[in-house]
């Protein structure tokens, strides 16, 4: 509309002078006109369109060269207007409310087509699944456990620079239920201080081990600062996925787990999951989003 309207505003006048004018006055544009008016937006417009034609092409390469028929869909932009996140009816402890808890949660409360992925504990260091997620521009969270981290912090640095966010899963990956207030209080806000001090944030997204967890749990974890304890709908591994819901399906704001594995424990690697992941996610027409964007 922009460009018709200067389109007709420059065709509705006339110029003054006449066709027997000197050289300078045939050159000068008619009155009323300014020269060059509708270039700018015309190729402001060619310059986007290579733009987006560029980034779709690098999206495409990127997928063959991770192995995968169909480009990951590309997610919404993120709420506006964040969704109330409440603890999963039948997942609260006594004074949930009452005592402003942590909320347990397993999906986002969205509209949106889009699935997360999370990833425990920190066990396996692959620097090809870092190239991958890199690539083809993935977005997911860690949560990570101390005494399997500790032996290359650099490693999940080089995550954190990547935009990654990194989250607490507890010193020792512990069952939490069956220890004290105390030594719970230990393990999540003594992994609250590691976080500080080796990636230099304290976060906000707890996980506890196993899915594990009592009203003890989830107030030594608002005490060291946490705010959501989000766990998980579906589990994915290397060769199948996992389903908490009776329709063994995925939903908008379903909350995907899996862990960092490689050949040890898996039959294969973190490159191989996470083609089957995006293979499902992909086919059943959802995009991944970043779980922090909607909280």
């Amino acid at each position: 509309m922009i460009a018709l309207g200067l389109l007709v505003s420059g065709c509705a006048e006339t110029g003054s002078g006449t066709a027997s004018g000197s050289g300078a006055d045939a050159a000068r544009p008619a009155h009323g006109r300014r020269a060059g008016l509708q270039a700018p937006p015309a190729r402001a417009l060619d310059a986007y369109a290579t733009r987006l034609r560029a980034a779709q092409a690098r999206r495409v390469a990127a997928a063959r060269r991770w192995g995968l028929a169909e480009v990951p869909l590309t997610p919404p932009p993120p709420p506006a207007d964040k969704p109330v996140i409440k603890a999963r009816k039948g997942f609260e402890v006594d004074g949930q409310k009452e005592l402003g808890l942590p909320p347990v949660f397993t999906t986002v409360p969205t509209k949106d087509k889009v699935v997360f992925l999370t990833i425990d504990d920190g066990e396996e260091k692959d620097p090809a699944f870092l190239r991958m997620m890199s690539d083809l521009k993935i977005p997911y969270t860690a949560f990570l456990s101390d005494y399997l981290v500790d032996d290359d912090y650099g490693y999940f640095r080089r995550m954190r620079d990547r935009g990654i966010t990194l989250n607490n899963h507890t010193l020792h990956h512990p069952y939490l239920p069956a220890l004290s207030y105390a030594r719970q209080k230990h393990e999540i806000c003594g992994m609250q201080a590691v976080m500080k001090r080796q990636f230099g944030k304290r976060p906000t997204l707890f996980r506890p081990p196993y899915g594990n967890y009592d009203q003890d749990t989830l107030r030594a974890a608002k005490s060291c600062g946490i705010e959501y304890a989000p766990i998980w709908n579906e589990e994915v591994f290397v060769d199948h996925w996992e389903y908490r819901e009776e329709d063994r399906d995925l939903h908008p704001g379903d909350i995907v787990l899996t862990h960092f594995r490689g050949r040890e424990d898996w039959k294969g690697t973190m490159t191989d999951m996470i083609r089957r992941f995006l293979r499902t996610v992909t086919g059943k027409g959802y995009a991944v989003a970043r779980l922090e964007d909607y909280l």
